[in-house]
């Protein structure tokens, strides 16, 4: 099994927590590891080497490959500094786990402009200029593969959350896209939702549950969506505490008219419109 021995892994917020895991299992089975991380608080704020560099120091004390790098991957010129640290060290790049992220939670009606757009310019914005820089060079090599880091406060929303999860649906928008335009250039684009206790979830879990959420139960799902092997694409894969569940939107089979109906014909009708009976993986409608 090839797997991802020999492969160029770029892995955003490594410095720490389910980022760290990746990059040292990464090593571990053979690859060449950039290490990500800013170095900055839970909430963004600060900055510093000495998380990349530590996460680094592990890999090379085992024998591994790696070098660090601290670009901001909220700018498109921070993340063009990650793709090109691979490029300067490795002289290529096959794939980018975009896990990089900050918490800034707040309630709806409370939450400011800058609260939102910190959050979102770092999971979406960050995501996007990640993978933008590497898109070119993976479409040049015939080969890549996209790992973006989604959320249940995404895909199911949670209090306070608000710009975490509107981001965090944002990025499996991204990769519904790329698993298209990407497929004939061997490109795949995946989504690791995570459950892991990281010092993003220590004081919204209780301490029972964190004891059971090691973040490196979550790591074998993004190796094996980076290997040669796998060929999945626009997939959503739940990984935490020994459970690996895919996730998957379902449309119902609803109801047709044919004429414009009225609003009250569609109340009348909304029980059908709206039951999952039946439903199917969801996909373009029509």
């Amino acid at each position: 099994m090839a797997g991802v021995k020999g492969r160029v892994i770029a892995v955003t917020g490594a410095g720490g927590g389910i980022g760290r895991r990746h990059a040292l299992l990464f090593a571990e089975r053979d690859a060449k590891v950039v290490v990500n991380d800013l170095g900055g608080a839970r909430d963004g704020t600060g900055g510093g080497s000495d998380m990349a560099d530590d996460t680094v120091r592990a890999i090379k004390d085992a024998g591994g490959e790696a070098v660090a790098n601290y670009d901001n991957v909220a700018t498109s010129d921070g993340a063009a500094g990650v793709v090109q640290t691979a490029l300067d060290a490795f002289r290529r790049i096959d794939v980018v786990v975009n896990n990089a992220g900050i918490l800034r939670d707040r309630t709806f009606h409370k939450m400011t402009d800058e609260e939102f757009d910190a959050v979102v310019k770092v999971h979406l914005y960050g995501t996007y200029h990640v993978t933008r820089a590497a898109w070119a060079h993976m479409r040049q090599q015939q080969h890549g593969r996209v790992i973006v880091t989604t959320s249940t406060s995404g895909l199911y929303g949670n209090f306070g959350q608000s710009n975490y999860g509107a981001a965090k649906l944002g990025v499996l928008g991204m990769i519904n896209t790329l698993a298209l335009e990407g497929a004939k250039y061997n490109i795949t684009a995946n989504a690791i939702c995570p459950i892991a206790a990281t010092r993003m979830t220590e004081d919204i879990m209780e301490p029972g549950m964190l004891e059971e959420l090691d973040p490196a139960y979550v790591s074998p799902a993004a190796v094996h969506l980076a290997s040669d092997e796998c060929t999945d694409t626009g997939t959503i894969v739940l990984a935490g505490g020994g459970l690996y569940a895919g996730v998957a939107y379902f449309q119902a089979p609803g109801h047709r008219f044919d004429h414009i109906p009225s609003p009250e014909e569609l109340s009348e009708h909304w029980g059908a419109i709206t039951d999952l009976k039946g439903a199917e993986r969801g996909s373009t409608p029509l």
